[in-house]
């Protein structure tokens, strides 16, 4: 009986695994040296642990295809990593899965994850992995005599002469105006709030819309930097630490004034593999798993127990957290995204700015 027993057992474990090896997962994200950390720290030891297979695919916004799909009612994508305003935007469209927070891995002390996860960073339909930032970057080389060093110094142009990297979008670049016209990082979107507001950061934006060359891709403002198209870009700050660190580029990074966001995991309603897209979630948003991807790319973890487990970058020697957007001292002068701010007003000011930049 016992020997009957443990033949049904490993019968059993040997159809789990044939299972889970015809099991795929498409995850998709926002591609070059992210999308690499992710591989490393999550997918690679989720199949290796599941044998479910993970397919990547890159989009410039994982947003843009998610929402796409959904109105198409032609699902492809089983886990999309989008930002915060977009998952609740999305949520409340009725386009993807609620999460239950119980259902996520607690803490290695046992902490359940709703009191792990830093305050935003579980919504009702998704969960965030990163805390990333949007700093000004500049090439060194072009500045021997004086370096710039604060927000206000992108927008001079007489000082620090030179093409400037914008991202193609108001979000980041209205507030960016904003700051550098002297507006306190706790004032933006009271600011922004206002016509007067409005007015006031386009018109700093105009001090230097003939010198801006626009970007719609991670991947553009370090490349921008690195053929020297421009001196200074704005982007997200893992990218400008991978070209620095990983790459040698002369670049240094401003933190003044950096615009702080989540990415988050999010599955759609009707994904092609909705069990095998859970448990992905689920590992990839675990304690060691986001320390883990602090190795590969300067992002902050979304958990506050993976913070004592941030150690060094891959080549064994750059320590990771005095480039983390989370370090305190590089939060004094952020600006924290406001999700609900930008489902009020993204439309209208998506229409000024779309009209201000076919104004020429």
């Amino acid at each position: 009986m016992k020997r009957t027993l443990i033949l049904t057992s490993a019968l059993c474990g040997l159809a789990f695994a044939a299972q889970a090896q015809n099991k795929e997962v498409n995850v998709v994200s926002w591609g070059g040296s992210y999308e690499k950390s992710q591989v490393e720290a999550y997918n690679k030891p989720f199949q290796e642990k599941t044998g479910i297979k993970v397919n990547m695919i890159a989009a410039d916004n994982p947003a843009t295809p998610l929402k796409a799909q959904v109105e198409a009612n032609n699902i492809t994508g089983d886990v999309f990593d989008i930002e915060t305003s977009d998952a609740i935007r999305l949520c409340d469209e009725g386009a993807l899965m609620e999460i239950d927070p119980a259902a996520l891995p607690a803490a290695p002390d046992g902490t359940p994850a709703s009191e792990d996860f830093i305050p935003g960073a579980l919504q009702d339909c998704a969960v965030a992995n990163i805390f990333w930032g949007t700093v000004i970057a500049f090439d060194s080389t072009k500045f021997t005599d004086a370096k710039p060093s604060t927000a206000a110094d992108f927008f001079d142009t007489a000082k620090f002469p030179g093409k400037r990297g914008l991202p193609k979008a108001p979000k980041r670049t209205l507030y960016l105006a904003l700051i550098a016209d002297g507006v306190a990082p706790d004032q933006i979107y009271e600011t922004l709030a206002t016509p007067e507001g409005v007015d006031r950061a386009f018109k700093k934006l105009d001090t230097i819309k003939k010198d801006v060359v626009w970007w719609e891709a991670g991947a553009q403002p370090v490349q921008l930097l690195a053929d020297g198209e421009v001196t200074m870009a704005t982007g997200y700050n893992g990218r400008f630490f991978d070209a620095m660190v990983a790459e040698g580029k002369p670049f240094e990074i401003i933190w003044d004034g950096q615009y702080m966001d989540m990415d988050m995991f999010a599955i759609p309603k009707g994904a092609p593999n909705p069990e095998a897209a859970m448990e992905y979630l689920k590992f990839a948003t675990d304690t060691q798993r986001l320390a883990d991807q602090a190795k590969w790319i300067a992002y902050g973890p979304a958990r506050k127990s993976s913070a004592a487990l941030v150690g060094l970058y891959q080549d064994g020697k750059t320590e990771m957290a005095p480039h983390m957007p989370t370090n305190p001292d590089h939060m004094t002068t952020a600006v924290m995204d406001d999700p609900e701010f930008w489902a009020d007003h993204s439309a209208e000011l998506s229409e000024r700015f779309n009209s201000w930049l076919a104004a020429g």
